[in-house]
């Protein structure tokens, strides 16, 4: 099978960990066990002996019942019995295109986004149409040209909310248009929502699942909760074929997840509402320094993120962005990712979730590098 290179996760396996100022990472600063205790208040010695008793086989086939029921606690409308448990949301991604997609199928997918969602389809020979963002429209689908693109015989519409690169937002009433543009061509729509509930304003996050009964929503511990070490995701949906597709293909390529990660994952959701606390004041604080920034820079601009952990700023040297990274994380330290992994020239993807005193030091290592293009 053929597919093409991941652009962004070569560029992260290559620079990642030699960084000195990472301020490319997506996650919002991951936490240890430790901090994870102490900030549920959950009795960390009880926790470990009672699961330092238990035999390592393959634990809950269909998903640990503690995990799952905190999973649904993040949807309005949706039970343990409508999850699928899979391995990271890069694996609730590719085991829904495995299980739904054939080749010749009418796929829409856009662009800025998360490689998988065209990607994976193209290299299962599906027929992939692609939706271009634009800066102008602040990064919101055309809904216009969604309707051409969305011909009769449509099999999956894929988007992803909030967006990754740009941390555009739709609201509930864009999605609404959406699941009527598929529900009259009968498809189904693909929701990577990894970055879900990282809001900059006090409000809920809609999931596709609880608005369109052949939604299909994915996400993760990774991203929101900072606990990207788990590798767990998920795949939630009310559609009944899309569950036992979905079940049957599972025995052929997870069989199930590990039960520690499921279990310190039921313990993360648990407390929930903590951990988006945390996380939710992170993002908003550190977002506010990245505005600032942008704004006293006068080689870049940027539509500012509605949510989630990352920006494409755009600079106006005439350097492509391979080259300018490049050149930035030898001479300054500071790594951030090419916006050509994104098909989006000349502009950068800057990752403002880490810990706060990384991304002054990386934010300001990056001036020094932009001033000396000068």
């Amino acid at each position: 099978m053929d597919i093409k290179s991941f652009a962004v996760e070569e560029w992260m396996n290559k620079y990642e960990v030699g960084a000195k100022y990472n301020i490319a990472e997506t996650c919002v600063d991951s936490v240890s066990l430790d901090e994870l205790f102490a900030l549920t208040g959950e009795d960390k010695e009880s926790f470990l002996e009672e699961f330092c008793g238990r035999r390592l086989t393959y634990g809950d086939i269909e998903g640990a019942p503690l995990f799952k029921e905190g999973i649904c606690k993040l949807y309005k409308n949706i039970s343990p019995e409508e999850i699928v448990t899979t391995h990271g949301a890069a694996g609730a991604n590719h085991h829904v295109f495995y299980s739904l997609i054939s080749p010749g199928d009418r796929i829409i997918s856009i662009m800025p986004t998360y490689q998988q969602l065209y990607s994976i389809p193209l290299s299962f020979g599906a027929d992939v149409k692609m939706m271009y963002l634009k800066n102008e429209n602040h990064f919101f689908p055309d809904l216009e040209e969604l309707k051409r693109l969305a011909v009769p015989g449509t099999k999956m519409i894929c988007i992803n909310n909030p967006n990754n690169p740009t941390g555009a937002l739709m609201t509930r009433e864009m999605l609404e248009e959406i699941v009527k543009i598929a529900r009259k061509v009968d498809a189904y729509i693909l929701c990577d929502e990894v970055y879900r509930h990282l809001v900059q304003e006090d409000r809920w996050s809609e999931s596709i699942v609880d608005l369109y009964e052949k939604g299909i929503s994915v996400s993760s511990m990774s991203k929101v909760f900072s606990l990207a070490g788990l590798r767990l995701g998920w795949i939630a949906t009310k559609d009944s074929e899309v569950m036992k597709a979905c079940i049957s293909h599972r025995d052929y390529d997870m069989i199930s997840c590990g039960m520690f990660d499921e279990a310190v994952a039921g313990l993360a959701l648990k407390h929930s509402d903590k951990l988006l606390e945390r996380n939710r004041k992170l993002v908003r604080d550190n977002l506010a320094i990245l505005d600032a920034w942008v704004e006293k820079e006068p080689h870049l601009h940027y539509i500012k993120p509605q949510a989630g952990t990352t920006a494409l700023v755009y600079y106006d040297f005439d350097i492509p962005s391979y080259e300018f990274c490049e050149r930035m994380y030898h001479e300054s330290g500071a790594f951030v990712t090419p916006g050509d992994c994104f098909e989006q020239p000349r502009s950068m993807r800057i990752g403002y979730a880490s810990d706060t005193q990384v991304l002054i030091d990386g934010l300001a290592a990056a001036s020094k590098f932009i001033k000396s293009l000068d």
